[in-house]
């Protein structure tokens, strides 16, 4: 079997390209850094320390590079079994070409073999909107043979991979925790199911991806927010802080009661689930900081994503959520010099209120209850 994984950043390549390659599957990785690329296809492998009670170093082997601006991307797309992609939701939308191109050649070469595409994005259905990039740049002739052969798999991840530590001079070293999730739409599937170990597969992906919006990116973001708001300068710190704690625990509370309606997780595992994902954000071998957490918060704070979602979850089953409102004054709060997102969002709250501003931003009525219970919550952080 042969891939093609778009992305050899740290979340290619120590979770989804590492689980790939790990399987014995021939893999390629696309990306623009050349630094990575050429190192890539110097060695061959590369190290990842997975670190928790029992670190360990670990080698994946067997893999080489291309430029994913490149005609490689084409005959690559043509050829091989499945495509994965870890570039950003952002980017999604940039290597649709490349991916429609390789597509219209393998109808061309009557390449008939399934082909499974696999956006594995911090984000809702990402497949699903990759889908509609490549679609929307593949000439029509071709739509009815893609609908027949390729299958566009939603799929939801999980594991904390933070950047390399600063003292490294290896451009492809990559540190990760040791727990991973990788669960993917059993029913989108063409062809038979692959097998691969750490593949996990469903037929109710929303439930997993909405646990982990709800509960790890939920509460990842409000340690971030909270930890900045405090002085803190890492996850860790963050999420020792027993304020900080208090809130993050409560958020994800909230959210979990929201997904114990909706899809009927029993309270008491998802109750473990929350103390497991606390564990993960103490575990003193990452050292993830606050502001890299934070950033994108126009993004977090969309209709769709970590801090409004599980929000409008409660307003529908009129179940609290104080600690939720908490968590998204705090992002209203947060600041970067780095981030493109956080000058925006400082550029809208010098221009308009906080209500408009994340009304705007989020969707909700500027004049709702829990608009006004945010701006409220807001004021006091000052």
């Amino acid at each position: 079997m042969k891939a093609l994984h778009f992305g050899a950043g740290n979340i290619g390549r120590g979770f989804i390209g590492k689980l790939l390659a790990d399987a014995g599957i021939q893999l390629t990785f696309a990306d623009v850094n050349q630094v990575v690329l050429d190192a890539i296809n110097a060695r061959h492998e590369y190290p990842v320390h997975v670190v928790g009670e029992q670190a360990q170093v670990e080698i994946v082997k067997g893999v080489n590079a291309v430029n994913s601006t490149s005609d490689d991307i084409v005959d690559l797309v043509a050829e091989v079994d499945i495509v994965t992609t870890a570039v950003g939701p952002q980017i999604l939308e940039r290597i649709a070409g490349g991916i429609a191109k390789g597509l219209a050649k393998r109808s061309d070469n009557a390449n008939s073999r399934p082909l499974n595409i696999i956006a594995c994005e911090n984000m809702v259905r990402g497949t699903t909107q990759l889908k509609a990039h490549v679609l929307k740049a593949l000439p029509e002739q071709y739509h009815a043979w893609v609908e027949a052969n390729v299958g566009f798999v939603d799929s939801a991840v999980d594991r904390i991979v933070p950047p390399s530590e600063a003292g490294s001079s290896d451009p492809l070293e990559v540190t990760v925790e040791t727990f991973s999730e990788w669960i993917v739409d059993q029913t989108q599937f063409k062809g038979p199911l692959p097998a691969i170990p750490g593949m996990e597969l469903t037929d109710n992906l929303m439930a997993f991806v909405e646990r982990k919006l709800f509960t790890l990116n939920t509460g990842h973001a409000i340690t971030a927010y909270l930890g900045q708001l405090a002085g803190h300068n890492t996850i860790r710190e963050a999420i020792l802080d027993p304020q900080v704690r208090a809130v993050v625990k409560g958020a994800m509370e909230e959210s979990g009661a929201v997904l114990i309606k909706r899809y009927g997780f029993e309270a008491d595992k998802h109750a473990a689930y929350i103390q497991k994902i606390l564990g993960r954000f103490e575990n003193p071998y990452l050292k993830d900081d606050v502001e890299r957490v934070g950033r994108q918060p126009l993004r977090k704070l969309s209709a769709g994503d970590r801090l409004i979602k599980p929000t409008l979850g409660t307003l529908e089953y009129q179940l609290p959520h104080d600690n939720l409102v908490t968590g998204i004054a705090a992002a209203l709060r947060y600041h970067s010099e780095q981030d493109p997102q956080a000058q925006e969002l400082a550029e809208l709250l010098a221009k308009q209120d906080v209500a408009a501003t994340l009304a705007q931003i989020s969707g909700l009525d500027a004049n709702s209850d829990v608009v006004k219970a945010v701006v409220k919550a807001w004021s006091a952080m000052a």
